[in-house]
């Protein structure tokens, strides 16, 4: 009652209302789950970690392989010091390790896939009428308002790239486990790949999977009005190769000129847009990709000199949002607007929805610096002061911006059944004379209220859930 009376003066606007609605739309039919595969999925995977766990004892002598102590200890003995056995440090000490130990350790890894996981979720999910329903929590995110992934979480399924996709699936539906140790180096790799595919349309119908090309890109080339971004998209040329080209003095193509930069333009545009360094770069796994350290400043460097724009809306958008907290007035950059309230900082965007921050205030960094601090949940879900700064909150509107889009598109083709959504993306299960090319095109329309932003819409169809 308490939280009620507070939240009566900050009404949610009647468009907000809407978009839930329509997600009770969407959770409520669901997605139907194709139970047979899933079945034969997890009965394939008891073999081969059976299968994998016997190879294993056999190889090292081990009564337990997957126990990490007596993992480390065998490995140790070989002349192996190793610090962890998580998945990446495995990975990376296979490239290294003699051929013998790489063996063991491909063995491990396999055994590690936890693939099987999202199967059991599936039965667990599933309904008497095969579809699961109540997927998508409305506004699960508080920060940019994104929908969150429930019960077997459609946001983070494994991406699939197996050319042999629908050969693979017909093999495990029909629960030939040994036809399937013979044509692949890793089974437990296969059914992981095949997740998505246990999502099915019913009978007689298929899937359209729509999805816009480089949404957050688009946004925010729009909001700082990097101009020469736009133009890019706007002629549907690759914007990592330009990126590249600015970056670098040169021309980049794809497959021709100077095509070896494109991955550094890729690597920049990932990791480098909302105020990352050298460490964003590693994150997104720069050294992995063949970078060295030496590389990585001069690559901040030359992706922030090459989007002067984009830099500069950082730091409009921190001293705008602190000018708000300190002098109680409303400010605003561009089509963004901050204003502080009741103890809350609001920020608005251009669909009119507000982002809010619970009592912020100025602080002091780490480095004596000024920074923001509001209250809310923190990595470890505690409710704790959070600190930020611009190239942050530049990040939450732009996240929040794409998920807007989303919700116009999702309004746009409501009359379709769509049964499933992954901030960029749409899954609906129509009948088989239903146009990709006109779902696409509507799911591309630009809202009335961002005009001028360069939008666009792919898709495919399928007779199950796949990434193409």
């Amino acid at each position: 009652m308490q939280i009620q009376e507070r939240l009566k003066n900050y009404p949610v606007p009647d468009f907000v209302w809407d978009e839930y609605h329509l997600d009770q739309e969407i959770n409520d039919p669901g997605i139907m789950i194709d139970q047979q595969m899933v079945a034969q999925a997890l009965r394939i995977d008891e073999l081969s970690k059976a299968d994998l766990t016997a190879r294993m004892q056999k190889r090292t002598g081990l009564d337990n392989p997957n126990s990490v102590v007596q993992m480390k200890d065998y490995l140790t003995q070989n002349g192996m010091e190793v610090d962890s056995l998580g998945k990446k440090d495995v990975a990376a000490m296979i490239k290294t390790a003699p051929e013998d130990l790489a063996e063991v350790l491909s063995l491990r890894l396999q055994l590690a896939k936890s693939s099987v996981r999202k199967y059991q979720a599936m039965q667990n999910a599933v309904c008497a009428d095969g579809r699961c329903h109540g997927m998508f929590q409305f506004y699960g995110a508080n920060r940019s308002g994104r929908w969150a992934g429930r019960l077997i979480q459609l946001q983070n399924l494994p991406q699939n790239h197996m050319d042999d996709l629908e050969q693979a699936r017909d093999l495990v539906k029909a629960g030939d486990y040994e036809m399937m140790d013979m044509l692949y180096v890793s089974v437990p790799g296969v059914l992981s790949e095949l997740i998505r595919t246990a999502f099915i349309p019913r009978p007689g119908y298929k899937f359209i999977v729509s999805d816009f090309s480089a949404i957050e890109a688009r946004v925010l080339s729009h909001l700082a009005g990097e101009e020469w971004r736009t133009e890019v998209f706007r002629k549907g040329r690759d914007i990592y190769c330009e990126s590249a080209s600015r970056m670098f003095g040169c021309v980049v193509e794809k497959h021709g000129q100077n095509s070896h930069l494109r991955q550094k333009g890729k690597i920049a545009e990932l990791a480098l847009g909302y105020g990352g360094s050298t460490g964003a770069l590693k994150a997104m796994g720069a050294l992995d990709m063949g970078l060295t350290e030496d590389e990585l400043q001069p690559l901040v460097d030359m992706w922030r000199s090459s989007n002067p724009k984009i830099t500069a809306f950082w730091w409009a958008v921190d001293a705008a949002v602190k000018d708000a907290i300190k002098q109680r007035t409303q400010t605003q950059v561009g089509d963004i607007t901050f204003v502080m309230k009741n103890g809350m900082l609001f920020i608005t965007l251009p669909s009119g929805r507000r982002l809010s921050y619970v009592k912020p205030r100025i602080g002091e960094n780490p480095f004596g610096g000024e920074s923001v601090t509001y209250m809310g949940i923190d990595a470890q879900k505690k409710w704790s002061r959070i600190e930020s700064y611009g190239p942050k909150f530049v990040e939450n509107v732009v996240q929040a911006v794409s998920r807007d889009i989303l919700a116009h598109a999702m309004q746009t083709l409501s009359y379709c059944q769509i049964v499933g959504h992954v901030h960029d993306e749409l899954i609906i299960e129509c009948s088989p004379g239903v146009s990709l090319d006109a779902v696409c095109e509507q799911m591309g329309r630009t809202p009335p209220w961002i005009p001028g932003i360069e939008l666009r819409a792919d898709g495919y169809e399928c007779g199950f859930y796949q990434k193409q």
